[in-house]
């Protein structure tokens, strides 16, 4: 027992040391943002603040446990608005033999006990709106989304052109940068789709070119076994089945470094001490991200996350020297 009880304390000081380093890291990864770089005079070597706690959690998911989280601060060097702040906090969760199945069930979980342990009820309202909580929430795939909402099927085009076209004539814009049909996908579910989810929805089964973290769905070829929480309008949550192939995951990583060469700011580098994780081994796992600020606003009815945020990031006022005479 006390043998155990040592080793048990001592992995919990290895992975708190972990989370506290990797706020640096020598590659940004985990998520699609512009990282801030910053440079270690005595290592002389530059240096991101982390974007997301995911490739160190899944480290430790290599290295046995089962079951991991992280409640910490990320830093995207991206604007500000009433959803956004270049610096927030989330909640990582990874465990293992899990999927995104099991991890929507711990979603519905974790938001209405907060809610009832906060508000003391599952109805709430936000910004006059009447929210119902109450679980089972919706599920629906993008696909099934997008078209309720344009009456396009985007499972029925062969090309690309023909998505682009079919979008366009939808009253799309902005689809010159989507070079493939599951960006075209995507941008159309931003465009007509995102702001209208205003009750509890997970929406399912996103496409691979736009997850590269994520596992393969097991029976819809060119998606991934992902999901998003949206509610009031904005994403809440983000989850994966998480891609365990280290081949698979190399070849994505290495499409994202040739993306970020060619002057995409926002995708990831490769990650070769997370790849090399994965080439030891690694169970299947559901992983899930909940954006706590976000949280808070929907909770607290704050209409701007600068409200639910301790000393948010501000332009200085301007200070006007009067010249003495």
């Amino acid at each position: 027992f006390k043998q155990k009880t040592a080793y048990e304390i001592r992995l919990s000081l290895v992975g708190s040391e972990m989370c506290i380093r990797d706020r640096l890291q020598s590659e940004s990864g985990g998520a699609e943002a512009r990282p801030f770089v910053t440079y270690h005079n005595t290592l002389e070597m530059s240096l991101y603040l982390r974007i997301a706690t995911e490739l160190p959690l899944k480290r430790l998911i290599v290295g046995g446990f089962e079951k991991v989280f992280e409640l910490g601060r990320v830093f995207r060097n991206e604007g500000t608005s009433t959803r956004h702040n270049p610096e927030f906090t989330t909640v990582e969760v990874y465990q293992a033999y899990a999927d995104y199945h099991d991890m929507m069930a711990l979603t519905e979980a974790v938001i209405t006990t907060a809610a009832q342990q906060v508000l003391g009820t599952l109805q709430i309202t936000y910004q006059e709106t009447p929210i119902d909580l109450t679980p089972p929430w919706r599920r629906a795939t993008m696909h099934e989304l997008v078209q309720e909402k344009t009456g396009l099927d985007f499972t029925q085009f062969q090309t690309l052109g023909q998505a682009i076209d079919a979008a366009t004539s939808a009253g799309l814009t902005g689809l010159e940068k989507c070079d493939t049909i599951g960006k075209v996908l995507n941008e159309a579910f931003e465009q007509t789709v995102e702001t209208t989810l205003v009750q509890p929805t997970f929406v399912l089964d996103y496409p691979v070119e736009i997850s590269p973290l994520a596992k393969p769905h097991r029976s819809k070829p060119g998606l991934v076994e992902r999901f998003e929480l949206f509610i009031v309008g904005r994403e809440t949550a983000n989850s994966f089945s998480e891609l365990t192939d280290p081949v698979d995951q190399r070849e994505r990583l290495e499409a994202q470094a040739a993306r970020k060469a060619a002057g995409d700011l926002e995708a990831q580098g490769v990650d070769e001490d997370f790849l090399a994780a994965l080439e030891y081994g690694m169970p299947p796992t559901g992983g899930l991200g909940i954006g706590i600020d976000r949280l808070v606003m929907l909770l607290t009815d704050c209409a701007s996350i600068r409200d639910a945020i301790a000393f948010p990031l501000l332009k200085p006022e301007k200070v006007e020297v009067v010249e003495e005479v």
